[in-house]
């Protein structure tokens, strides 16, 4: 069959087979990981010592604070934003209009959870609740993307994401056949990329914090440095919110399963694996290795939002005194590609920054156990991913400009070595 409006996109994640299997790949993973986390053995490639009764999963206790916590962050968003950014020019020539207010949010929430915390709202009640609060996620992410592919239906052609309208419905249901499905001016996508799902990973890394000091009298060293380090990350990601606007995520891929999981459950309940780990197995931490720790955090840091910055610096300016002294290639297009500054070193230096922050997250964690790198493996795969269609997408787009940026630029993530 082909593909219906003309989107002959290759299809991707191995097609409709690749998504059905990623589509129970992903939430098995999950649960597995948050099953080994609080196991005596904590083994990322052992099963699980015993599997949870299926009333272990459910609680509606759970899917009362889920929803709770969902509704919570959408009526930040409703609240009036300190500035409206527009997105890129759509297939129609329109743009859209976003609130950037997730700093404002998070904000919100920490004061609101302040208060909780001091009117005797016992946080760390919340680590008990992690299996029921990821199952309600994902169901949550399943009815969700069911729906968003039933409003698809109705969209106009012109709505439509390149990628996930190939006519079968499993691959659609997956990538997401909607670019950009809004309830009014309550954009779906933009939303669930930032707010619930990261605001709620340093909710669940300071519950387990909370958890930590009433078991063992106060935080230990290593669970303080990774709620600092991924504190510091996520609010870098919602101060800097509007750069979303410019991602593959927003511009290119639709809304399904693959991101409104992602952003609504894998987000929150496996990026605080180092946290959940460490809160049942803890380890000691001695100052100088916390120092050199902190050392690999802030250089990834500094490589991360020096590379972004500037990226996005140029975007909105070429001219702007900070970047109007780099080198570009000008392509056809009209657009100019940076050959020196961060983008001179390799392809995606965004790219090394987080890499070098994922290890300086796992780093506390010791060296005993493989489990708490889990976010370092699955992020150098999916980096590497990731940068394998972004090539083949800016080589589409900029074509010989991108070969010779190539040329010379010849390191995709990692000098010298890859």
């Amino acid at each position: 069959t082909m593909a219906p409006q003309g989107s002959r996109a290759p299809l991707e994640f191995g097609g409709p087979l690749g998504a059905a299997a990623l589509m129970l790949l992903l939430p098995a993973t999950m649960f597995h990981l948050l099953l080994v986390a609080r196991s005596g053995p904590a083994r990322l490639l052992g099963l699980p010592p015993h599997l949870p009764a299926p009333a272990a999963l459910w609680s509606p206790g759970a899917l009362l604070l889920w929803l709770t916590w969902l509704g919570l962050q959408a009526a930040f968003y409703l609240l009036p934003a300190r500035k409206m950014a527009e997105g890129q020019e759509l297939k129609d020539q329109s743009r859209l209009r976003y609130p950037i207010n997730g700093f404002q949010a998070l904000v919100l929430t920490a004061l609101l959870v302040g208060l909780g915390v001091w009117a005797g709202l016992p946080l760390g009640m919340l680590t008990e609740m992690l299996l029921p609060l990821a199952w309600v996620a994902t169901l949550t992410a399943f009815i969700f993307s069911l729906l968003l592919y039933l409003k698809a239906l109705m969209a106009p052609a012109s709505a439509l994401a390149p990628g996930g309208n190939s006519g079968n419905p499993v691959y659609d249901f997956f990538l997401g056949r909607e670019l950009n499905p809004r309830f009014g001016s309550f954009d779906c996508k933009y939303f669930c990329e930032l707010r619930p799902g990261l605001i709620g990973w340093v909710l669940i890394n300071l519950a387990l914090l909370a958890q930590e000091a009433e078991l063992r009298g106060r935080p230990s060293l290593a669970m303080w440095l990774v709620n600092g380090f991924q504190l510091l990350y996520v609010g870098d990601a919602l101060w800097h919110e509007e750069a979303v606007l410019t991602t593959m995520d927003i511009t290119h891929d639709g809304f399904g399963f693959m991101l409104a999981f992602g952003d609504l459950a894998w987000v929150p309940f496996t990026y605080s694996l180092q946290a959940q780990f460490l809160l049942y197995h803890p380890q000691p931490l001695e100052l100088p290795t916390a120092s050199v720790i902190c050392l690999v955090n802030a250089v990834g840091y500094y490589i991360f939002r020096g590379a972004n910055s500037q990226k996005n610096t140029f975007r909105k300016n070429p001219s702007d005194p900070r970047v109007a002294g780099l080198e570009t290639i000008s392509t056809a297009t009209g657009r100019q590609l940076l050959v020196s500054g961060w983008w001179g070193m390799v392809r995606h230096p965004n790219y090394l920054g987080d890499l070098i922050m994922a290890l300086a997250w796992s780093l506390p964690c010791g060296v005993s156990h493989l489990l708490p790198y889990f976010y370092l493996l699955y992020f150098t795969a999916l980096l590497v991913h990731r940068e394998a269609r972004d090539e083949q997408q800016c080589l589409q787009k900029y074509g010989l400009a991108w070969r010779e940026y190539c040329r010379r630029v010849p390191y995709r993530i990692v000098p010298y070595i890859y």
